[in-house]
């Protein structure tokens, strides 16, 4: 679902308080008093009244009327409210838009997401630390650190997929970070993105090294060159 299509949906009909606004009213900035008044201006927007008075809102509320005026001001203000005008034939009507608080509520919406991914991802890089430390039974240095950085950061390997490699490392007894390495390298030409694809390609990997395949090993040597440098203690 778009801005648009979300706009549209709380536009067209819906005489029920939304649950997300509920739930979200307060980390948007609103107080009570301004929600109950923003849904009493959809009330009435949604039974035929699209500018309600002041003292109209008021009336349905605990509020005088000069407190119902200075409320509407603020969350004009404030971005959640907006006056628009139409004009039908030579007659101009001016009326409440609600479309400011959904474009709001969609852009939190969106921030909140993107915030839990990027909380989410974090997580995993710190478990992918903890994996290769456990694996490799000592801390990583400096260098693995920057070398599981440009993985995550700028080669941008799915996390599992790295620790698929790690775990193809560990079984070929090859366990340093310039054969892993060489396998995200390997793996990234041949497109492979899933566990299962990581699986079969390993597979026929060895049978080809089985095969005796040295003319394409040399080949592949040739073509793999990695931009940053590994250092010899890589070997140890």
């Amino acid at each position: 679902m778009n801005k648009e299509q979300f706009i549209e949906l709380q536009e067209t009909g819906n005489i029920s308080v939304p649950v997300i606004l509920l739930n979200y009213y307060a980390r948007l900035g609103l107080t009570e008093q301004e929600l109950i008044l923003l849904l009493q201006v959809k009330k009435f927007k949604e039974t035929g009244n699209q500018f309600p008075t002041p003292t109209e809102l008021s009336e349905h509320m605990v509020i005088s009327t000069a407190d119902c005026t200075n409320l509407l001001r603020n969350l004009i203000q404030k971005g959640f409210l907006m006056i628009e005008e139409h004009q039908q034939e030579s007659i101009l009507f001016e009326y409440y838009s609600l479309k400011p608080l959904w474009d709001k509520l969609y852009t939190f919406l969106i921030n909140e997401n993107n915030r839990k991914i990027q909380e989410q991802n974090k997580k995993e890089d710190e478990s992918l630390y903890t994996i290769f430390e456990n694996e490799f039974g000592r801390p990583l240095s400096p260098f693995e650190c920057e070398s599981l950085a440009i993985w995550i950061d700028q080669d941008d390997y799915d996390p599992v997929i790295i620790k698929a490699a790690l775990r193809e490392a560990v079984m070929s007894a090859k366990l340093n970070f310039r054969y892993i390495d060489r396998i995200l390298f390997e793996w990234k030409k041949n497109g492979i993105r899933t566990i299962d694809q990581a699986r079969n390609h390993s597979q026929k990997f060895r049978q080809h090294q089985g095969q005796g395949n040295s003319g394409n090993k040399q080949d592949q040597q040739e073509e793999y060159q990695r931009k940053v440098p590994f250092y010899n203690w890589l070997e140890n």
